[in-house]
């Protein structure tokens, strides 16, 4: 049988090849509009093998950022209660991830977004795309405020990460989880469902247009 031309066929380096067509087309173009198609094309297999090897997109992006928990997983937990809880739950579950040996995959990616650039926008990507977008649309707020709300959690968020687990400082860095959710918990609260201030000169609700920030 004659093997088609430009199509590599599944062995060992296969999936390796997939991974780095993935991250590639992750942060050049965005979870969004990033395609299967392309990615199978740039990795020289057909789609099919891709579907495969990691069955949806949004398993493929998890396996292309080595992170150690499905936020399709992770996002009902936080979203099970009263929508008032939500922050507090949203930082009690990062932090259960993060803290733990499964974190480590996650604090080596945090370390080198902070130098890399190529790096940042796959963390970007996926903090955007796979957690907050997910909690953010199941709140009762105003669409068009979603960007400007989830970019302020992941201020609060990636901040938190930085400071406990790469700067180390304390006493953050040795807290106890509960004491860093009772602290930060109200705030992400308020970043996700409360009123955002009127920027200056009046007009509007300072609601950035179009979907959360790539």
């Amino acid at each position: 049988m004659t093997r088609r031309t430009g199509r590599r066929p599944g062995n060992p380096g296969t999936r390796e090849a997939i991974l780095d067509a993935a991250r590639t087309a992750f942060a050049e173009r965005g979870f969004d509009v990033a395609s299967i198609r392309a990615i199978a094309s740039a990795a020289g297999v057909d789609p099919a093998l891709v579907h495969h090897y990691f069955g949806s997109k949004d398993q493929l992006f998890i396996a292309a950022m080595n992170f150690p928990v499905d936020p399709g997983q992770l996002v009902p937990t936080v979203l099970a209660g009263d929508e008032d809880g939500v922050g507090e739950r949203l930082v009690r579950n990062f932090l259960g991830v993060w803290d733990s040996p499964a974190g480590s995959a996650a604090q080596a990616l945090l370390r080198s977004a902070v130098s890399n650039e190529w790096t940042a926008r796959l963390l970007r990507e996926f903090v955007t795309t796979q957690v907050l977008r997910r909690v953010l649309e199941q709140l009762d707020v105003d669409r068009d405020e979603l960007p400007l709300r989830g970019s302020l959690v992941a201020t609060q968020m990636i901040g938190l990460a930085l400071m406990r687990h790469v700067v180390r400082m304390e006493p953050v860095a040795s807290a106890d989880p509960e004491t860093l959710v009772a602290a930060i918990g109200p705030t992400i609260q308020r970043y996700l469902t409360g009123p955002l201030p009127t920027p200056a000169g009046g007009g509007g609700h300072g609601k950035p247009p179009g979907p959360l920030p790539a």
